[in-house]
């Protein structure tokens, strides 16, 4: 009798943290060096995801050798007619770092505030990508509010004419903004969405057959993602306000529970499984698809006023949390789903 096969070991799905999620409290001014030890010591990440400003590519690349911490990823948000300088100049930096994917988000107007149409983003991809191939960094378009894809049917329509020209399209995909927006007809007003969503043209629910997410993932658009918890309805942030005094729009809820007074609600483990579905999805797909280009998942329990502002429990600790959770997922889904090998 020959002895029993074993499952191979998962492959690397590297776990990293952006860097403003590298602090205990919101209001946590951590110095770049502060922050790669923390990341260094904290034991569960693989990487950094952060571009440095101007001035401070000397002391990230320092902070990443002293500990050893790459830094991989990073990102930042662009006006359309204003900010092409910058985001060229943020793939130089990427390069200098070693950084392998840059996220992207175009801002929903541009800058003379005029809404930005899908043919603007796909021009604008196009020229990204190319100019991601000479640096070696991929462009990634993030999936976010505030954005030219909050209003979620564009992402496909967007992904499709690139693929129509011969160009690979890559996302960001950060479903915490999906999430939220389940039950939550305010936010779904946004972009005028709520209309195609009440008419059943666009699902939101990870459950629902044909929801977009699926599409997204199906479509093997997925090179760099984001993991926040948030829930179906996530409560607005009470405890933090922006400058015209409205309170944060709420697109973070704790992955673990916080102490009595660190946070301003209930909080229910169970809510956060739309949330952890879209993740496992995900990982199965990455799993089981060869060609699949998910490349690595960043933490990003962050502390701005739309997430974190306000909060009495350590952003870092939620961070450190979800990582965890995240690598013990990925190895059942490996093992649920690969092959017996020897």
């Amino acid at each position: 009798m020959g002895r029993p096969t074993a499952k191979r070991p998962a492959p690397q799905l590297p776990i990293g943290v952006v860097g403003s999620g590298v602090a205990h409290r919101w209001d946590d001014a951590n110095d770049i060096e502060t922050r790669f030890r923390m990341v260094r010591e904290a034991g569960v990440f693989d990487y950094y995801d952060r571009s440095p400003l101007p001035g401070e590519v000397d002391a990230y690349l320092r902070g990443s050798a002293a500990t050893g911490i790459p830094i991989r990823a990073g990102g930042f948000y662009y006006a359309l007619g204003r900010d092409e300088p910058l985001f060229e100049w943020h793939l130089r930096v990427a390069a200098i770092c070693g950084a392998k994917v840059h996220n992207v988000q175009v801002m929903a107007n541009d800058a003379n505030g005029r809404p930005v149409t899908d043919d603007e983003v796909v021009a604008f991809y196009l020229r990204a990508a190319e100019a991601g191939e000479r640096h070696g960094v991929t462009p990634c378009f993030e999936v976010h509010v505030n954005m030219w894809s909050e209003h979620f049917g564009r992402v496909a329509k967007v992904g499709r004419e690139v693929e129509r020209r011969g160009v690979e399209f890559n996302i960001t995909l950060d479903h915490s903004h999906v999430i939220f927006k389940i039950d939550n007809p305010r936010e779904q007003e946004v972009q005028g969405m709520r209309a195609d969503v009440e008419a059943g043209s666009l699902i939101l629910d990870p459950y629902r057959p044909g929801n977009v997410v699926d599409e997204w993932i199906v479509a093997n658009w997925v090179r760099h993602a984001h993991a926040r918890a948030t829930i179906p309805a996530n409560p607005v942030n009470v405890w933090a306000r922006h400058p015209d005094g409205s309170y944060g729009r709420g697109i973070q809820y704790p992955f673990v529970r916080p102490a009595p007074g660190e946070w301003h609600g209930d909080w229910d483990e169970a809510k956060l499984e739309p949330w952890k579905e879209v993740v496992r999805k995900l990982m199965r797909h990455h799993a089981t698809c060869a060609e699949s280009r998910l490349g690595q998942i960043s933490t990003e329990f962050i502390p701005p006023p739309d997430y974190g502002g306000g909060a009495k429990y350590s952003i870092f600790a939620q961070n450190i949390a979800c990582a965890r959770w995240l690598r013990a997922t990925w190895e059942a889904t490996w093992g649920e789903t690969a092959d017996d090998g020897t």
